[in-house]
């Protein structure tokens, strides 16, 4: 069974709402294209913000996405739900893919980002805005037992914004970084 690079891609660019470096990457600076070890995730820009401040936004950002790969994991639409702001479009769009893919019967595992660099750009009590950069790696689909792998992901950059609302963080917002 093949799926579609297409529909992984936009899952992985919703799904994805989280790396960011300045312009972009594309496979010509990606390290790893050309067999070298991964790079770290870039600092976060600390010019005008304490290290706690920094630290924390970025803690944010690996729980919000560990989160998200137990949600599609588990097929859990009212987990993914969760963890979007109300009437927030990237959450409409992340779990009606969840939706097809799970009405095909797959699920999908194993979903880690790998944050190629992010920049912190407002960080207060309640909003964190990131430039994030990162891409889907390790994903795989699995659908009656069977595992599916799923093509490999580009670098992407995004504007991701999280709200705190009620204790949680929340993606409000998540775009393409210009």
């Amino acid at each position: 069974m093949r799926i579609s690079g297409r529909l992984l891609l936009t899952a992985c660019a919703v799904a994805v709402a989280v790396a960011a470096v300045w312009g972009g990457l594309d496979a010509a600076h990606d390290p790893t294209a050309r067999g070298a070890p991964p790079r770290p995730a870039a600092v976060l820009d600390a010019r005008h913000v304490g290290a706690m401040q920094a630290v924390s936004a970025l803690a944010v950002l690996r729980d919000w996405d560990r989160a998200r790969a137990s949600a599609w994991a588990h097929g859990d639409r009212a987990a993914l739900r969760r963890l979007y702001a109300a009437g927030s479009t990237a959450g409409r769009h992340d779990v009606a893919m969840l939706d097809r893919w799970t009405r095909r019967g797959l699920r999908v595992r194993g979903m880690s980002m790998q944050v190629l660099g992010v920049r912190l750009r407002a960080r207060t009590r309640h909003r964190v805005v990131l430039v994030v950069t990162d891409r889907l790696v390790g994903a795989y689909a699995v659908t009656r037992g069977r595992r599916v792998a799923l093509p490999r992901d580009n670098a992407s950059t995004r504007r991701l914004e999280f709200r705190r609302v009620d204790g949680r963080w929340l993606m409000a917002s998540v775009r393409q970084a210009s």
